[in-house]
């Protein structure tokens, strides 16, 4: 998702839930220096970028474990990802291979800002709950990739990409089920629709031919 995409739901869905939340506990939502986070302009007025620090609002007041554990576990397997993407331009000649290595990394470098943002806001920063992922493709896996080279890399990458996307979804899938904070339940949304799309993508690079 495009980091002005989330920054955007993520006003938009604290700023609204204000509203909602009448008397209940809130939590102050404060823009961070990482991605940048969009502020909504009135009727025909332009947007603007917040200002790092700047106080945006209450957090939705109707966070559960569910939304938590989401956040914590997608981080870290947002992280993985990153360091799978970050081994493509060394290891591989394939140009498509590259620009999808790319989309990754600009997809899920800003929700992770994001989530962390929220985490923070919610009262959990990140590390301080030991934040785990379930979903991790194994070490031996990770250095199966970093020895590969060439089109036998190409091939494991996608397939592992794959798998790494699938899991990705699933956690995505129990949130949608289990949560109820809007702003995770609109990246979770994200995450299905912008992966699932992924796959799709990665499957189509493994047959033949292609």
């Amino acid at each position: 998702m495009p980091s002005q995409g989330i920054a955007v739901i993520m006003v938009a869905a604290v700023l609204g839930g204000c509203a909602e939340a009448g008397s209940e506990r809130s939590t102050p939502l404060v823009a961070e220096s990482g991605a940048p986070v969009i502020i909504p302009g009135g009727p025909g007025e332009a947007g603007r970028t917040a200002r790092p620090g700047e106080r945006l609002g209450e957090s939705e007041a109707r966070v559960t474990a569910a939304d938590v554990r989401f956040a914590e576990g997608m981080i870290p397997h947002h992280r993985q990802a990153l360091e799978m993407a970050a081994l493509v331009p060394a290891r591989s000649s394939s140009p498509v291979l590259r620009k999808l290595a790319e989309r990754i990394t600009a997809a899920q470098r800003p929700e992770i800002a994001a989530m962390t943002s929220w985490l923070k806001a919610a009262g959990r920063p990140p590390g301080e709950h030991g934040g785990h992922d379930d979903h991790a493709l194994p070490l031996e896996e990770m250095n199966r990739l970093r020895a590969a080279r060439g089109a036998a890399f190409d091939t494991l990458f996608l397939t592992l990409m794959i798998t790494h996307h699938e899991a990705a979804v699933t956690m995505a899938g129990l949130q949608l089920r289990e949560g109820t904070d809007r702003v995770m339940l609109a990246t979770a949304k994200d995450v299905v629709s912008g992966q699932g799309i992924e796959i799709a993508r990665m499957r189509a690079l493994l047959k033949p031919g292609t």
